[in-house]
């Protein structure tokens, strides 16, 4: 299992991350489409390409191609909008906020998935992303289809796991140079 390269990857320092890997991927109570497009989706957004051939390599052996292309479109579609919408929040001139965007977000509405799914694997990637107003977007969209915030945390406690067992293997393998 691809996971566990990581988890033995990760060091003595960081240990904590084993078991936080462990504990959101290994002991999860999620669907194992929504837990492992949740994975794939974070996986893509933290850049790690150790990190992303590891997780994708387990993500492709637990998901249909259906919901492996649909996690990778919720992480195309967020790395877009993420940084619109909170260049939008952030800018300190709220006209831009009136402003058509202009940008194409088919998949949006047509993911290809159970649309509950792709709005957890987004709200996974606005946290990882830090988009505000994406975060908020997505949560009240799993709100209204009945997740309760217990559920919904899952999928930033993974972000967070998985943006950080990123980091900190790329910041070793740049001190291993």
């Amino acid at each position: 299992m691809a996971i566990e390269a990581l988890k033995s990857a990760i060091p003595d320092y960081a240990k904590d991350l084993r078991r936080n890997l462990e504990t959101v991927i290994g002991d999860s109570k999620l669907p194992q489409q929504r837990l492992w497009g949740t994975v794939l989706a974070c996986a893509i957004a933290s850049r790690s390409p150790r990190v992303l051939r590891e997780l994708a390599e387990d993500a492709a052996a637990k998901l249909s191609p259906e919901a492996y292309t649909a996690a990778k479109s919720a992480a195309a579609t967020m790395a877009m909008t993420n940084v619109f919408h909170r260049t939008r929040h952030l800018l300190s001139d709220p006209e831009y906020r009136n402003l058509r965007a202009g940008l194409r977000t088919n998949v949006l509405g047509h993911p290809g998935v159970d649309r509950t799914d792709h709005e957890f694997w987004s709200l996974a990637v606005s946290a990882v992303n830090g988009c505000g107003d994406c975060l908020d977007s997505h949560e009240r969209a799993l709100r209204r289809a009945g997740v309760d915030r217990a559920t919904i945390q899952e999928a930033f406690k993974i972000a967070a796991v998985i943006q950080a067992v990123a980091v900190t293997l790329d910041a070793e393998a740049v001190l291993a140079e």
